[in-house]
């Protein structure tokens, strides 16, 4: 049920802004624990290899990086991010993937987040993440061959506006 503030009350969504605005200044540590956090993910895959695991550590890690994005002020980081997060997701055969591919998407979010205060951010960021999303969308396309129907699934257009396969 949602309520009018009652005289003299603080109003909850300002009280709520001023509480954002109060911890605001811990986002770029919490952005940088992110971060890391993914690239220790990213070394155990190199040290031990894509298992299921690693695979799922990694995962998570991606993802809360792009949830996590927007709220701290990073926008530009979610596509980088989103991108490895298919890329593990809809690989069939994790063995196939190239740690490469898994290297540029990690160092992607890692440089992105690093530069955020440039002011031709996000201008790098989109160049940066749409080539990712590109060589992704193309391995996807060869490694689900076999499986036509799950790839139509994959290949739809993303729902966010501006974003194309």
């Amino acid at each position: 049920m949602v309520r009018a503030a009652a005289p003299g009350e603080e109003d909850p969504v300002a009280r709520a802004e001023k509480a954002l605005a109060s911890i605001s200044g811990e986002f770029s540590t919490w952005m940088a624990d992110e971060c890391e956090r993914l690239d220790i993910a990213r070394r155990k895959v190199r040290e031990s290899g894509l298992s299921k695991a690693t695979r799922q550590e990694l995962f998570l890690s991606a993802h809360d990086v792009k949830g996590d994005s927007g709220t701290f002020g990073y926008p530009a980081v979610a596509p980088a991010a989103d991108s490895l997060c298919r890329l593990l997701e809809h690989t069939p055969d994790l063995s196939r993937i190239p740690l490469a591919i898994v290297d540029q998407h990690v160092d992607a979010v890692r440089a992105i987040v690093r530069e955020y205060a440039r002011s031709d951010i996000a201008i790098i960021a989109h160049a940066l993440t749409s080539k990712l999303r590109q060589v992704t969308d193309e391995f996807l396309a060869a490694e689900n061959k076999h499986r036509p129907d799950y790839l139509k699934a994959i290949s739809s257009p993303p729902l966010a506006p501006g974003e194309q396969f």
